[in-house]
């Protein structure tokens, strides 16, 4: 009874099961239709809208098609009337080549005599430029020739009359230098004896006299004055003197820079510079 049972059990079970089964089936069958039927519904939308957007482009294409083939048409038969040109251009050209080929050399030739032309033009006024110049820097010799002619003969006729007068002068000064020189020269030596015999004197009367100090230092600062205004006079003297040699000297440098200018050699002077008779003076 129970297995039976279970059994009654089972089957009513099995068919609830089967019944709740096929109707599950059924709704998904029905879900499945459905996103069937809308995606059927939107692939014909979407095919209807590739299929007019491809049969635009066919359509374009077919007219871009037929104008291409109009204008490879037309280029063929441009190609050909090209063509044609072509050869009857070819043609002339292959008639005009030797007198091309002969133009051509004619034109070298030309432009060759041309350059030489200009070259030779060049030259030429270069030439009659440099002419000119010459001319005239001959005519400015010329005169400058003659100018410098009178002027050195001027100069020649002053020249020897300055040597002249040179020569005189320098006689002159010598003779002058020389004598005042040994009388100076002969002075001072007069004077340094007298000095050097002043001193000796003054000792021995000193040294006999036997005097105290005052009147020594008297009769010393009177013989240092008296010496200071020999001293005074000597140096007075040897200035003089230095004034005359430098005159001299002066003179002679003088003349031989005017020897030298009017180009007189200075060996033919035939005098020698004075030297100072005291260093430093």
């Amino acid at each position: 009874e129970m297995e039976a049972k279970y059994s009654r059990k089972m089957q009513a079970l099995r068919d609830e099961m089967d019944l709740r089964r096929k109707t599950e089936i059924h709704e998904l069958e029905e879900r499945k239709n459905t996103q069937i039927s809308e995606l059927m519904g939107n692939h014909e939308g979407t095919f209807g809208a590739i299929k007019n957007y491809y049969n635009d482009i066919t359509a374009k294409n077919l007219t871009l098609i037929k104008l291409l083939k109009e204008q490879v048409e037309d280029l063929k038969k441009k190609e050909a009337l090209l063509e044609k040109e072509k050869a009857d251009v070819l043609l002339q050209n292959k008639g005009l080549m030797e007198p091309l080929q002969e133009a051509r050399e004619l034109v070298a030739e030309l432009q060759k005599k041309l350059v030489h032309y200009y070259r030779d033009k060049e030259a030429l006024m270069t030439s009659k430029a440099h002419l000119k110049i010459t001319q005239k820097e001959l005519k400015d010799l010329q005169w400058e020739h003659e100018v410098l002619e009178q002027r050195f003969s001027k100069v020649q006729a002053e020249r020897d009359e300055l040597y002249e007068k040179f020569t005189k002068a320098i006689n002159e000064v010598q003779q002058k230098t020389g004598f005042k020189n040994l009388l100076l020269e002969r002075k001072m030596k007069g004077l340094l004896n007298l000095l050097e015999q002043k001193e000796v004197e003054l000792s021995e009367v000193i040294a006999a006299s036997n005097l105290d100090p005052s009147a020594l230092s008297l009769v010393s600062h009177k013989l240092e004055d008296v010496l200071s205004s020999k001293n005074a006079t000597i140096h007075e003297l040897q200035m003089q003197l230095a004034r005359v040699c430098k005159a001299h000297n002066d003179m002679l440098q003088t003349f031989e820079a005017k020897l030298t200018a009017f180009g007189i050699p200075v060996d033919n002077l035939g005098f020698q510079p004075l030297s100072f008779p005291f260093p430093g003076q």
